[in-house]
């Protein structure tokens, strides 16, 4: 698959999610607001927030497909990294608003059970988020979008909201039938839980993303595909160091190889050559090798 191609899929996904999250956040709106469940209001506002991730990952995606310039000479591939870590804060921040919410209403003298459409909004909701998580988790995988994936745990995150809300909405309906009133606070206790879910997994991908702007290295399992495609290469006697590290979706490849001391310079940069289009043939994600040659000495 081209740069074109993975752009055009992952900007299909893209716009798929916030066209998505709009109709079920507009939906668990009005749905909690007629139902009185608090919680289903703040699973709405958290697939609000998810309409801002879905912009900043095709904000991201459309500019790490542009071309390599004087400026950025390997790429914009990490636009789609700085598009995860905000998608990550954005996470935060919704968990934090879900969690202060959702706590406020403690002190809510008047509380009651909310009604069946509750039930209904928030299963239609985990439906839809589950689709949504496995599209765009698959299609990120198979792309290597980074965005894409972070954005997809975004959805799997809206998804366990709703499950969260589902019980609580649930066990306060059953409080209310059976006289139990004290089960109607399972509806503001299932939004903290939540709540600290989403705070955990944006610290976890907003830590992940932030490795990856900083460019990690592969470690040496990651790269020993890339080692084993550089020896098979005539004229390759050993290979002395390699580097791969990850830019945006791709990878960067920087390697020392030793060939025959013997040789001319014209045929030590032949050897090079053959190395890198090489590596870039066989290897979708790398996107650039840099090559310096040492002269082979057997001791």
């Amino acid at each position: 698959m081209d740069r074109d191609q993975r752009s055009r899929k992952a900007q299909f996904a893209s716009w798929i999610g916030i066209v998505g999250n709009l109709l079920l956040a507009a939906m668990k709106g009005a749905a909690g607001w007629v139902s009185g469940s608090r919680a289903l209001i703040a699973d709405a506002a958290h697939s609000a927030s998810d309409v801002v991730s879905s912009i900043a990952v095709l904000a991201g995606v459309r500019y790490a497909s542009k071309p390599p310039d004087k400026e950025h000479p390997y790429g914009h591939g990490k636009a789609e990294n700085i598009a995860a870590i905000i998608v990550s804060i954005l996470l935060i921040f919704a968990g934090i608003e879900i969690a202060w919410s959702s706590i406020n209403v403690f002190w809510d003298d008047k509380l009651e059970a909310p009604t069946g459409i509750a039930l209904l909004a928030v299963i239609i909701s985990i439906i839809s988020k589950e689709v949504l998580f496995q599209y765009k988790y698959r299609l990120g995988k198979r792309i290597n979008s980074p965005a894409l994936v972070t954005d997809a745990w975004h959805h799997r995150s809206d998804a366990l909201s709703s499950l969260g809300v589902l019980v609580g909405v649930g066990g306060a309906m059953i409080g209310e039938r059976i006289g139990w009133s004290q089960l109607v606070y399972l509806d503001p206790i299932a939004g903290v839980a939540v709540a600290l879910l989403i705070i955990v997994l944006g610290y976890k991908m907003a830590r992940e993303s932030i490795d990856l702007v900083l460019e990690n290295v592969l470690d040496n399992k990651e790269s020993k595909r890339f080692i084993l495609t550089a020896k098979s290469v005539t004229g390759v006697k050993q290979i002395d160091e390699i580097r791969a590290r990850v830019h945006g979706a791709y990878v960067v490849v920087d390697l020392k190889i030793s060939v025959d001391a013997a040789l001319d310079v014209e045929e030590a940069h032949h050897i090079s050559k053959n190395v890198k289009h090489k590596l870039m043939r066989e290897h979708e994600d790398v996107n650039d090798v840099l090559v310096h040659i040492n002269p082979y000495t057997p001791d």
